[in-house]
């Protein structure tokens, strides 16, 4: 049988479109390739942005810079020495964005001017620290990306 041009490009056609029709299949059905939105309440956080722009802008007039160290015992949070510990309430959030069963949050309760978090509750990889604090009604944003 011979095969003319007209064949050849309805072939070639045909074969592409299975070529892409093939990965597609394949990723839609992998389970490595299942994304969510960022949060669950994606839009509704959205919403209340404005109130974290306002808290790092407060964070960047008092000049309340945190310092994130990574030790041997874990991730160590430094606040500001000018403010007092025992009056520090918020919570730390620690975002993993390739597994979101990774994700903790913790309370802010300091004795001293740094918080600990323990290294057997951290996974290598990078992470996503959001620091939101309360200091005498005042609230501080603090965002950084690490590579544990």
């Amino acid at each position: 049988m011979k095969i003319n041009w007209g064949t050849g490009i309805v072939l070639a056609f045909i074969a592409f479109i299975s070529f892409i029709l093939y990965f597609v299949v394949r990723m839609s059905m992998d389970d490595r390739a299942n994304h969510d939105l960022v949060t669950k309440e994606y839009y509704k956080r959205e919403l209340a942005y404005q109130n974290e722009i306002d808290a790092s802008e407060n964070a960047a007039k008092m000049g309340a810079k945190l310092k994130v160290v990574k030790s041997e015992e874990g991730l160590t949070i430094f606040f500001p020495n000018q403010f007092e510990p025992n009056k520090i309430k918020g919570t730390v959030s620690l975002y993993r964005p390739s597994n979101k069963h990774l994700d903790i949050d913790f309370p802010i309760s300091l004795s001293k001017t740094h918080l600990l978090i323990p290294d057997n509750r951290l996974v290598d990889g990078r992470w996503d620290i959001n620091v939101k604090w309360e200091y005498k009604g005042k609230t501080f944003l603090h965002k950084e990306k690490l590579v544990y």
